[in-house]
């Protein structure tokens, strides 16, 4: 039976790692279908729009919504421990945060739009302050249902998947209103997407605000700005993306991004693992999650660099990227390190007990395994800026492929530095056993599903949906017969379901 505290959250002794993973993943796997609905979509703009839209989303954007998990990074630890009126404190903080930050964006708006040649787009670039609004309140609202009730993060995320590509085919395909009407799909979509987790935690929004959170939050957002910054500055690889390889350079990248966005789907298996750490301090499930996490992360990015031409076709029919293979294998190897490395970082995070008492001593944070964590940013910049700059400047001839590959490639290098630097510092902090033998099985069922594939090569939309699927059933069949841990998660998964169909 399931308990909830008289705040109606999940009591945080009942969350369960894997039965909220996987009700995350499975939601994460069904908006793949939307994802690929929403990647259509976008496929039908033309490529200097698909430019803009990538040079928003990676470049505009991330710098007038840097602060939205500076507080909601504490909020989500002060939840997790049951520090009273932190839900309430939390959303009305970010939300302060949130308007500032918006009213700053359009008053920057003209010299924004001037700086990048986006003249044409101003009024889609206007609609985009919703977006910062939203991006503020969304982050800190998951915050808080994650340390509780992680299930509804799941819930919500499907809720608006499913409803931005419903709106995008009606403003898009039906209304014509190209990038517009991708803008207005996400602010509708993530409006709803707010209202259904409002309603889920109204309880919590009728307790006190607590000031002192904030004051304690403010403290620490000073470590969060820090690694913020740090990201920031490693995005500048971002703008030179832009200047040297044009619109189309930033399509390319973009084209990929969204392919590969798919393979980080897989740390879903693992998105209560953290606020179960923060709230009882036991690691007897990291191995297990960490299992789950490559089972689905390793074939995935398997399957982009066995056939990646097929997949940049189905982004656009005409062909438009498919000379961006390159680009797309290497992210998709930049996927997985990151996956990985995302996964270890929540661990660091849930072992850290610096700020326990609901008071965050600056201190000793600058003497905690978090501060390392915040300063990995400023070692991938180190990295990966003068590389990039050199390469750009002396080998890649303004050509946007090249150019695209490099930023991509040199991404890729300064990631996997980081993520050894990260689990390097993990292993000193708490004694890590990594499955090996699972690993190795994942492997080699991945090697032979992407055999297969290559051995397919479906070159057009179908086709390609179709190896995808055999290809899949090969690879689990495979686990099923020879992994005893697959064999223990299918009757897990069964089981579930029989149960839920029998209430």
């Amino acid at each position: 039976m399931i308990r909830f505290d008289k705040g109606g959250f999940l009591a945080k002794k009942e969350i369960r790692v894997q039965y909220s993973g996987l009700i995350f993943f499975g939601a994460k796997l069904i908006s793949v279908a939307t994802g690929i609905l929403f990647t259509l979509l976008l496929g039908s703009l033309s490529q200097e729009k698909l430019g803009a839209w990538g040079i928003f989303l990676n470049i505009i954007i991330p710098y007038f919504t840097l602060l939205s998990g500076a507080l909601s990074f504490w909020t989500m630890r002060f939840v997790a421990r049951d520090k009273e009126g932190a839900t309430k404190t939390g959303i009305v903080a970010n939300m302060t945060i949130a308007t500032i930050a918006t009213l700053t964006y359009l008053a920057l708006l003209p010299l924004v739009t001037q700086a990048f040649g986006l003249q044409d787009y101003v009024l889609a670039y206007i609609l985009v302050a919703t977006q910062i609004i939203e991006t503020y309140l969304i982050t800190v609202l998951e915050a808080c249902m994650q340390a509780q009730r992680p299930q509804f993060v799941a819930y919500g995320f499907l809720i608006g998947e499913v409803l931005k590509v419903a709106l995008a085919y009606t403003f898009v395909i039906a209304l014509h209103l190209d990038l517009v009407g991708i803008i207005l799909s996400l602010a509708i979509a993530f409006g709803i997407k707010i209202a259904f987790y409002l309603k889920n935690m109204m309880i919590e929004l009728r307790k006190k605000f607590v000031f002192s959170h904030v004051k304690e939050w403010l403290k620490g957002s000073t470590f969060n700005l820090f690694s913020v910054l740090g990201d920031r500055i490693a995005s500048v690889i971002f703008i030179m993306l832009s200047v040297y390889g044009q619109k189309i350079g930033v399509s390319y990248y973009t084209a990929a991004q969204l392919i590969t966005s798919v393979i980080g789907y897989s740390s879903a298996l693992a998105f209560a693992l953290y606020p179960k750490l923060l709230a009882q301090r036991k690691i007897d499930e990291v191995t297990s999650s960490l299992r789950m996490v490559l089972m689905f992360a390793i074939p995935m990015t398997a399957g982009v660099i066995a056939i990646p031409d097929s997949y940049l076709i189905f982004f656009n029919v005409e062909g438009t990227y498919v000379v961006a293979m390159p680009v797309l294998v290497i992210m998709a190897i930049d996927a997985l390190i990151q996956t990985n490395a995302g996964f270890f970082t929540s661990i660091l995070y849930g072992i850290e007990s610096v700020d326990e008492e609901a008071k965050i001593p600056l201190g000793q944070v600058m003497k905690s395994r978090l501060f390392i964590s915040f300063s990995l940013p400023y070692l991938h910049s180190a990295i990966t800026l003068p590389i990039a700059y050199y390469a750009l400047t002396h080998f890649a001839n303004n050509d946007p492929l090249l150019v695209a590959a490099y930023v991509t490639g040199i991404f890729m290098i300064g990631h996997l530095i980081s993520f050894l630097v990260l689990l390097s510092v993990l292993r000193k902090a708490v004694r890590l056993k990594i499955p090996w033998k699972n690993i190795a099985k994942y492997v080699v069922a991945s090697a032979i599903m992407a055999l297969i594939l290559i051995a397919g090569h479906p070159v057009e939309r179908t086709s390609t949906l179709i190896f995808t699927g055999v290809g899949a059933l090969v690879y689990l069949a495979l686990l099923i017969a020879f992994d005893k841990e697959t064999r223990n998660l299918a009757r897990t998964m069964l089981l579930a379901v029989r149960n839920r169909m029998n209430r």
